[in-house]
């Protein structure tokens, strides 16, 4: 019998949602079939011979099988699920009952069949009853199959008050849930039993877990504040075993998915300016029917620039990437995209500090266009892995322009940051240093237009502040700001994405353009935001009964209090209103290629603190040389 129900589980399991429909819009008609045979044997005259009689009424008997097919489908039986009919759903059965009934009683008045009085009307009520009656039984047969299949889930119940004790009563009429104890922080309720079930305190959950066999733990406390319920979450889920706020029984009973007690915090929200959302216009001819080439392709801007370059129909897109979980995501995603657009998607998985590799990607796919969105960018971890900044920003950036200059591709687009500007540790040393490279070869390249765009931060990418501050506000907080008075230019993915492609396409060499990025933004302001947005409120000095603490941690190491995006307060306006330009590279094309020959040497030799000295020397003295020029202008 174990097996019998087993093999029956799996099969109702490999059935999809459309094939149980199709059982039971089949179902009406077997049962109209059934119905109609026997009210046709019960009211057949006496003289009859019960099969031939049937047999002569075959004709009647598929008529009303058809137009129960039909009723069925008309009135929505099939999409009803067993476990969700009820009374409204029986008043349709019985709307399909009066139909088959009302056929069979004027088929068999036009037929001149001599059925004995009071046919139709059994006919019909024998079709309602048998509906309804195949149909509780196919579910408690389903309900048994599914109880002896899976055993129930074991859960404790945080709270034992009355919102646990009405839980707990609500359990025990459902089979695949069981409660088996409480848990609760009031002492005077330890010991003794709610809803039959015993009440523990909070610090005997440890044990009461491998004791039970418990599966989850069912917070049951809706007095509480939505940050207190998520601290005593975090406590519980520090041991190992799964937990949920339920907002309503209807939830638990169901075995729906929990829903998140925060709101959807959208970045768009938290921009201070309007932003630009017209399209690419003519700007997306530079893109078309050409082999465009994206680095970082799995990044934040990078997968970015993939959607919006891939609008523009080009012939052929190349993803470079070095992370194959990325790689594999991004290029899964361009795929379903690019379904009717005559756009090859090649994935290249690598890095552009393999000149080698670079060079073969170049010419094997003769790329055209190459828009530069790799580089390490998390301000911290490049302070203490100066070596991976370097080689991967600077020597990366200079490998892959080289390259591209030598194949003589048309067009390198490179993403640069507003911590470029007088930068105060390594990450934004290792970005100015790559504007310098491109810079320098901008100065004598022929064949191919290099140019840089330099914006703030992005809004929602890894890494960046609102992803971490809805984390941990989920996580009952606090929400860290490293200084009070801090703040950075902001702007969201999508607009970054499509002004760089906009000023790529106006380019025409050397170019350092500069996004408006609008008025800079506190961070402390933006983390209030982000509590508030979720729901929750912040604890302060005046506001103490607060869900969500804000704590100073002081800036890291490489971070400054403001953020600048251009060295020089002049900038001049392009075609664009949201597109500017600046003139501010300060050391000459002898000084590059020394800073890249010295720092070459250090990295070669493997020494961190050397190659840290030796950037940081030469933005001084590129920043000194653009000070020195203004002065003398002046």
């Amino acid at each position: 019998m174990g097996r019998q129900v087993h093999t029956l589980f799996g099969f109702v399991k490999l059935l999809s949602r459309w094939q149980k429909q199709m059982v039971l819009l089949l179902l009406d008609p077997a049962v109209v079939i059934l119905a109609a045979a026997v009210t046709l044997a019960l009211f057949a005259p006496p003289e009859a011979d019960a099969p031939a009689w049937l047999f002569g009424n075959h004709a009647m008997i598929l008529l009303t099988a058809l137009v129960a097919l039909g009723a069925g489908f008309a009135l929505g039986l099939h999409r009803v699920q067993l476990k969700s009919y009820e009374l409204s759903s029986v008043g349709r059965s019985a709307v399909l009952a009066a139909a088959v009934a009302i056929v069979l009683g004027a088929h068999a008045g036009l037929g001149q069949r001599d059925l004995m009085p009071g046919a139709a009307l059994t006919f019909g009520l024998m079709s309602l009853c048998l509906g309804v009656l195949v149909r509780m039984a196919l579910l408690q047969i389903l309900l048994r199959v599914y109880s002896e299949n899976a055993a129930p889930r074991r859960v404790l119940i945080y709270g034992a008050g009355a919102t646990g004790a009405q839980l707990a009563f609500a359990l025990k009429t459902h089979g695949d849930i069981e409660a088996v104890a409480f848990i609760d922080d009031n002492p005077v309720l330890h010991g003794m039993r709610v809803a039959g079930l015993p009440v523990h305190p909070a610090n005997k959950l440890r044990s009461l877990i491998p004791a039970h066999g418990l599966e989850r733990v069912l917070l049951a406390m809706p007095q509480l504040g939505p940050a207190q319920r998520v601290r005593i979450a975090r406590r519980i889920a520090a041991l190992g075993i799964e937990v949920q706020a339920l907002p309503s029984f209807a939830q638990l009973v169901g075995e729906e998915a929990i829903l998140d007690q925060l709101a959807p915090v959208l970045p768009e929200s938290f921009v201070n300016r309007k932003a630009h959302d017209r399209a690419l216009g003519t700007s997306s001819r530079v893109y078309r029917d050409k082999t465009v080439m994206v680095t970082g392709a799995g990044g934040s801007i990078g997968s970015e620039l993939c959607r919006q370059v891939l609008a523009c129909a080009p012939r052929r897109l190349v993803l470079l990437e070095l992370s194959e979980l990325a790689l594999y995501t991004i290029e899964r995603e361009l795929r379903s995209l690019a379904e009717g657009i005559a756009c090859e998607i090649v994935p290249v998985l690598g890095t552009v500090t393999d000149r080698r590799q670079v060079r073969a990607t170049l010419e094997r796919h003769d790329v055209q266009i190459v828009l530069h969105a790799a580089a390490y960018k998390h301000v911290p971890l490049l302070e203490s892995n100066a070596a991976a900044a370097l080689t991967n920003n600077v020597i990366g950036t200079a490998t892959l322009a080289q390259e591209a200059v030598a194949h003589g591709v048309e067009r390198l687009i490179h993403v640069s940051t507003d911590k470029a500007v007088r930068p105060v540790g390594l990450m934004g040393a290792s970005k100015r240093l790559s504007e310098l490279v491109i810079a320098d070869l901008a100065r004598d390249a022929t064949g191919t237009t290099l140019s840089m765009v330099r914006f703030g931060n992005v809004l929602g990418s890894s890494g960046s502040v609102i992803p971490l501050f809805r984390e941990q506000v989920e996580r009952g907080g606090p929400v860290t700001v490293t200084a009070r008075d801090v703040t950075r230019y902001f702007m969201t993915i999508a607009e970054a994405a499509k002004l760089v492609l906009r000023a790529g396409a106006m380019a025409e060499g050397g170019e350092v353009f500069v996004l408006d990025m609008g008025k800079p933004v506190r961070i402390v302001d933006l983390a209030r935001q982000v509590i508030e947005a979720s729901g929750y409120s912040v604890r302060d000095a005046a506001n103490p009964d607060g869900d969500i603490d804000i704590v100073i941690t002081g800036l890291r190491p490489g971070e400054k209090t403001h953020e600048e995006l251009s060295i020089l307060p002049d900038r001049a306006p392009t075609a664009h209103p949201k597109i500017f330009t600046t003139s501010e590279i300060g050391l000459s094309s002898f000084e590059t290629r020394r800073a890249m020959q010295a720092l070459s040497a250090t990295l070669a030799r493997g020494d961190d603190d050397a190659a840290r000295a030796e950037a940081m020397h030469w933005v001084q003295r590129d920043l000194s040389s653009i000070t020195d020029a203004v002065a003398q202008q002046r």
